[in-house]
């Protein structure tokens, strides 16, 4: 008890505002993937299912239901780092990982474009598990324990949400030398990315596209905080929209989130599910964390026993995740070695080999 007093006590009123909205976005992200999912498997049994190109599930008022649900966690996501550090909000996202699971593509075609929508799902320890009837491994439920250890880790010793009055204020923090020199790596590395490697080791080097979605993430999710504290500051009676500065971001979401979107289909596309998201989340997290302690610094006035304590937090998540994503085709069985010995004879069959998961996406 003496505990929990004395983290409400430590703990801004902004900062458990963005705890709650954090947690609730990844409930309602995770719950919108098995609703989507629940919804396309009906309406797969009507008409053409979406993964050879259906458009059935658009007439599924299932489906609608979890498109919904996605774009009211998406919103708490992004008014959550307007009210408390990148770094308490960000890792919070693996939460989301224990609540979906699967995998489906969408193709939509606009004469020549082809926009690749690849959503994935990972395994459910509690909704799957209990709606679409899926089995999750032992090893699938510790990482599950791992993340929620791990989240509240760093809960618990989170930094205190800056207070700024103004989006000037922001944009002092975005100019800054150290910020600037980062913002300055990180576009020349986008750069050498694009220029130079997408084209020659793009559909073979996993991380080249990774690399630049993970980058460019970095930068957005400053940007979405900035904007948001602006918003937040607009609601709440101090007109924010008279700045250039606003604006400024808002153009920086944009261009960032295009970017990753395009950079991320790529790498959907290009190889297997199973090995883009953990990557992608540790590449992302660790940066995002990277820049907000630049910009924001998250971690002044904090003693180096905290900073240790919320890294720690952050290798376990870490650490559940990929335990979750290693697992995701194990079944409990008789035993652990037949469960092993089935899902090595199952990528023989399927693949050629039984060395774990395949780095290239299979087409079915």
């Amino acid at each position: 008890m003496a505990v929990v007093q004395k983290w409400r006590e430590g703990m801004s009123s902004d900062n458990v505002k963005g705890l709650v909205l954090a947690l609730s976005s990844s409930l309602f992200i995770g719950a919108s993937f098995i609703v989507k999912k629940k919804g396309l498997k009906k309406a797969g049994a009507s008409g053409i299912r979406a993964g050879v190109g259906g458009y059935s599930y658009l007439l599924e008022p299932l489906w609608w239901a979890g498109m919904i649900t996605m774009v009211v966690g998406e919103i708490a996501n992004f008014a959550a780092y307007a009210f408390a550090p990148a770094i308490l909000v960000t890792p919070l996202g693996a939460l989301s990982i224990i609540i979906r699971q699967g995998n489906f593509t969408l193709k939509f075609r606009f004469g020549n474009l082809e926009l690749i929508a690849k959503h994935c799902f990972s395994r459910s320890a509690v909704l799957a598990h209990i709606i679409l009837r899926e089995r999750l491994h032992t090893f699938g439920i510790l990482g599950c324990i791992l993340c929620v250890v791990g989240s509240t880790t760093i809960v618990l010793h989170a930094p205190q949400e800056r207070q700024i009055e103004s989006v000037t204020e922001v944009w002092d923090l975005a100019t800054e030398p150290g910020f600037l020199f980062y913002t300055a790596l990180v576009l020349t590395a986008v750069f050498i990315l694009i220029y130079q490697f997408v084209p020659q080791y793009g559909q073979t080097h996993i991380m080249v596209y990774i690399g630049v979605c993970s980058l460019v993430g970095s930068i957005s999710v400053m940007s979405v905080k900035a904007l948001g504290i602006a918003l937040k500051l607009t609601f709440s009676g101090t007109n924010q929209l008279v700045y250039p500065q606003t604006w400024a971001f808002t153009l920086v979401v944009i261009t960032c989130v295009l970017t990753q979107m395009n950079y991320l289909n790529k790498a959907l596309d290009t190889f297997n599910t199973a090995v883009v998201s953990p990557i992608y989340y540790v590449m992302f997290t660790s940066l995002t964390i990277l820049a907000s302690v630049i910009m924001f610094k998250d971690w002044d006035g904090q003693s180096p026993t905290q900073i240790l304590t919320e890294m720690c937090g952050f290798v376990t998540i870490l650490s559940g995740t990929f335990l979750l994503h290693k697992t995701k085709d194990m079944a409990d069985g008789p035993g652990l070695s037949t469960s092993l010995s089935m899902r090595s004879l199952k990528h023989e069959e399927d693949n050629g080999f039984g060395e774990g998961i395949p780095l290239k996406r299979q087409d079915t």
